[in-house]
């Protein structure tokens, strides 16, 4: 399985890139995560939040394989545990197919990728930057990844 990390946003500073490496590269083959970037929509005097969501979820949905299990980081969406998350990854796994795990751009995603979602997770009530997001879920997922297989990184 491969989880093709869907970003809108580029150009993240060096330390961002670093820290998703890092995490990125501890990950097995059976559960690799690939980033693809896209860049954002152009905000202009002209332009809606809606135009921009709706460009840039072209741009979203084109990227995501076919077949792959769309999942939507949201504000909105379900918060999990570790070990929720775990057992999210493992019925991921079972299910053998790709994932495609979805962030937005500054507005958040468009109704139609979220009307597609098969999960909404919520990374936390909090309000994070975009280069923050990145980090944190390859590093939960690299959790998650380490709980299901008894991997003495994440400790209870």
């Amino acid at each position: 399985m491969v989880i093709h990390f869907i970003t809108v946003g580029q150009k993240m500073p060096k330390w961002v890139q670093d820290g998703y490496a890092e995490y990125a590269k501890r990950l097995p083959k059976a559960c690799s995560m690939k980033l693809v970037e896209l860049p954002m929509a152009q905000r202009g005097k002209t332009s809606s939040t809606e135009q921009n969501k709706a460009e840039e979820a072209k741009r979203i949905l084109a990227a995501v394989p076919k077949g792959a299990r769309i999942i939507a980081l949201d504000e909105h969406g379900q918060q999990v545990t570790t070990k929720g998350l775990a057992e999210k990854l493992e019925d991921w796994l079972a299910g053998g197919q790709d994932v495609a795990l979805i962030v937005g751009g500054p507005d958040g995603l468009d109704a139609e990728i979220l009307q597609q979602a098969q999960w909404k997770w919520g990374l936390s009530k909090l309000t994070m930057p975009h280069p923050m997001v990145r980090i944190m879920v390859v590093e939960q997922v690299y959790r998650a990844w380490s709980v299901i297989n008894n991997h003495p990184y994440h400790r209870e």
